[in-house]
């Protein structure tokens, strides 16, 4: 029963941070699309208020004049719309998830004994400890160097080295599944602790100083935008960690680290694309199309190195042999020569004390009627047992592959 309400949590949990995300990062790419598109306005009016750019925009049936002001306003209006909720909701939710999916059952999830044999406790820990760990020396990047001459060049340099090391921990440390969310995540904490710790008090500050009649210190405005720039650069291979746990041939290649840090370059270079053009149709800059072919490149470089080699039964059959592939070298068989894997192998999560997922696997009902799921998480993608805590051999994946394919009797 408790597996069943940990699946309602995860459920529902997911769909609340898939919604606040969508929320947080629309926001975000529309305000960096916006300080792209801006023009220098031509209504004198406008420029004595101070007004630096603005943008003629029709969507919905109307249209829209976005103005942003170089300083403080003429006077502040009545509302003022502040964007952090989006944020804090997204981090809130996700790191909820993270707790459901893979804190509370660290011993199945986090851990892959393969890979670092330790306690759920001490996995755990070190796992928040990442989060913060990771902030904390981001930040201290940005604090020395952010406002340096070439600051940016050397932030981005050091963080991507940052990176590199917390991916290559992650990865011998921790599970391939949960290596990768962890780095996403902790990616992604950074973002909305850019938020709570420097852009949304640096805005208060300015608001403050504008209703005491005090002068604004631009320092918040600069500060302010350069965590919104990277957060905007981290969104992407952010959200390539999250999505990657469902494709088994990312997080289980023995070079996973690599794979993980070259996808999430890719992300930065699209990235970089899509915010440059906004300048390029106003000839502000080149044509960035450079940043999408290396985006574009390493993801064909990707999908060309984790390519599987052909097996010997695929190479005989692609020349014409005529023996069959081995798996099915005996023909159809029925449950009865099945049910001693399931036994071994997954009636201890999918049994009658414990039911992962509400699946149950310890009777010919149940294997009927997941038949298809057994069949692909085993065998095509290879994700169960998770971690494969069980050990299941190949021969016994080709077991289940060869009675499913044959029909999956269940006599």
């Amino acid at each position: 029963m408790e597996s069943y309400y940990l699946d309602w949590a995860n459920l529902l949990l997911r769909w609340v941070h898939v919604i606040t995300a969508i929320a947080w990062i629309g926001s975000s790419f529309y305000f960096v699309f916006l300080d792209s598109s801006l023009t220098p306005p031509e209504d004198e009016d406008l420029k004595r208020q101070g007004v630096s750019g603005e943008l003629w925009a029709v969507h919905g049936g109307g249209f829209y004049h976005p103005v942003k002001f170089l300083g403080a306003p003429p006077q502040l209006p009545k509302h003022l719309h502040w964007f952090y909720w989006e944020s804090y909701s997204t981090w809130l939710s996700g790191f909820s998830l993270f707790t459901v999916s893979y804190l509370w059952s660290a011993g199945t999830y986090l851990i892959d004994k393969s890979v670092m044999d330790w306690s759920p406790h001490a996995a755990i820990a070190v796992a928040l400890a990442f989060l913060v760990v990771f902030w904390l020396a981001y930040d201290g990047i940005c604090r020395v160097f952010g406002q340096r001459k070439n600051g940016d060049a050397i932030v981005g340099a050091l963080l991507a080295v940052l990176v590199a090391v917390a991916a290559w921990l992650a990865c011998h440390w921790f599970a391939g599944r949960a290596a990768f969310l962890l780095v996403g995540a902790m990616i992604a904490s950074s973002m909305s602790a850019n938020v709570f710790f420097w852009i949304i008090p640096g805005q208060r500050t300015v608001v403050a100083d504008i209703k005491a009649g005090l002068p604004v210190d631009p320092i918040h405005g600069k500060r302010g935008k350069q965590r919104s720039v990277h957060n905007t650069y981290f969104t992407l291979p952010v959200l390539f960690a999250m999505l990657s746990g469902h494709y088994s041939f990312t997080y289980t290649h023995p070079q996973n680290w690599l794979v993980l840090l070259g996808m999430m370059f890719a992300g930065a270079a699209i990235r970089q694309f899509f915010v440059l053009r906004h300048g390029f149709k106003l000839g502000r800059n080149r044509h960035p199309w450079p940043y999408a072919l290396v985006g574009v490149v390493a993801i064909v470089g990707m999908i060309v190195w984790l390519k599987p080699a052909l097996s010997t039964a695929s190479i005989a059959t692609n020349s014409g042999a005529a023996h069959a592939d081995s798996t099915r070298a005996t023909g159809p068989i029925g449950y009865r020569a099945l049910q001693p894997v399931l036994e071994q192998r997954c009636y201890m999560c999918h049994g009658a004390q414990v039911q992962m997922k509400n699946v149950r696997l310890d009777s010919v009902e149940g294997v009927k009627l997941h038949a298809q799921a057994v069949y692909q998480q085993a065998v095509v993608t290879k994700v169960m047992p998770l971690n494969n805590a069980t050990s299941i051999t190949d021969a016994e994946r080709g077991l289940i592959k060869q009675w499913f394919e044959g029909g999956a009797a269940l006599n």
